[in-house]
């Protein structure tokens, strides 16, 4: 394979998450940074890799940095293994465990024990949750669905929901598209 380098950074996502974030437009930024409509958009579409005085002036009308936006970017390719002796990702007190480290289009955790989500939660995106061992119950839309070792249960996103483990020792895997992530029905209402 030769000569392999560190993967660039897709900086685009950033940029676009920020811009969204201070509810500015293309053409905003362009006035602002001084720079054009198309390459801003080339740049969030990953079409155009802006240099370092273009990003700079892009982070500035961005109120933000270019080492900000940088380290805010995703990898355009990147393997990372997650090791389950890894304390970094485990909080001391609670029992979820991080599957992912860093900030990505999936986020995936691991809960073990007496799990009991009090609250209904609602997430933007679509989230898929499989029982490694033990039950649960999940309340979805007012309606309870009892899922055992081995069974999924899938939500699309809005649908609000609370969980509880019904056995001890239960073990889930939750995996949802991030909440940075723009939900597809979100592109499609804004005829994207």
């Amino acid at each position: 394979m030769g000569d392999h380098k560190e993967q660039p950074l897709r900086v685009g996502a950033a940029v676009r998450r920020r811009r969204r974030a201070l509810e500015l437009t293309l053409s905003a930024v362009a006035e602002r940074s001084g720079l054009s409509v198309p390459f801003l958009s080339q740049v969030e579409n990953e079409r155009a890799r802006p240099s370092k005085p273009s990003l700079e002036r892009i982070a500035d009308a961005l109120r933000t940095t270019a080492v900000e936006l940088l380290a805010a970017a995703d990898p355009a390719c990147s393997v990372d293994v997650v090791r389950a002796d890894d304390d970094s990702l485990t909080p001391p007190v609670s029992r979820p465990r991080s599957l992912v480290r860093g900030h990505h289009q999936l986020h995936a955790m691991e809960f073990t024990g007496d799990h009991d989500e009090g609250r209904e939660v609602q997430h933007r995106n679509d989230e898929l949750m499989y029982v490694v061992e033990g039950a649960v119950e999940v309340e979805a839309e007012g309606r309870a669905h009892r899922l055992g070792r081995g069974d999924t249960l899938y939500m699309s996103g809005g649908v609000r929901h609370r969980w509880r483990a019904t056995v001890p020792d239960t073990r889930v895997v939750v995996v949802a598209v991030a909440d940075h992530i723009e939900a597809l029905e979100d592109r499609h209402r804004r005829g994207k």
